[in-house]
């Protein structure tokens, strides 16, 4: 399984610890995956510097992953961290005409996915990753978010 630290439980309309545990469980299952995440809440400016910092893509996104970089020789099971844009997911939510509670669930997902080695830079890729994505989603009675 794999469990869920959130830097700033209690902001206003974020889900809490136990949600996004929640939404995890079927993507754990399904991928045997176990370990520890970090999710911080992040406002559109702190994003803008994130992803300008660390992608070279100056505007705030939904949600970046900053996969684990321990050493193999350090006891750890710390997957990396996750830093997840409320007005940009909100602002998503509305534009696509979703549930904000679905649209948290599968940034959450798709941030998970990539700490666990999955991308969408190739088309190949792409299909295999929003596959996963979707039937996770299924799992938690979330449509298809790519229709």
């Amino acid at each position: 399984m794999i469990q869920i630290e959130l830097i700033n439980e209690g902001q206003l309309n974020a889900p809490a610890a136990a949600e996004f545990e929640q939404w995890l469980a079927p993507l754990s299952a399904k991928l045997q995956a176990t370990g520890e995440v970090c999710i911080k809440i992040i406002d559109a400016d702190e994003s803008q510097y994130l992803n300008q910092t660390y992608r070279g893509k100056d505007r705030p996104t939904n949600v970046l992953s900053f996969p684990s970089e321990i050493p193999d020789f350090v006891d750890s099971d710390h997957l990396g961290d996750l830093a997840i844009c409320m007005p940009i997911v909100t602002t998503e939510a509305e534009q696509q005409n979703k549930p904000l509670k679905h649209h948290w669930a599968h940034m959450m997902i798709h941030g998970v996915l990539h700490l666990l080695g999955y991308d969408h830079i190739e088309e190949d890729e792409a299909d295999e990753m929003e596959a996963l994505e979707v039937e996770i989603l299924a799992h938690l009675e979330i449509p298809n978010p790519y229709q």
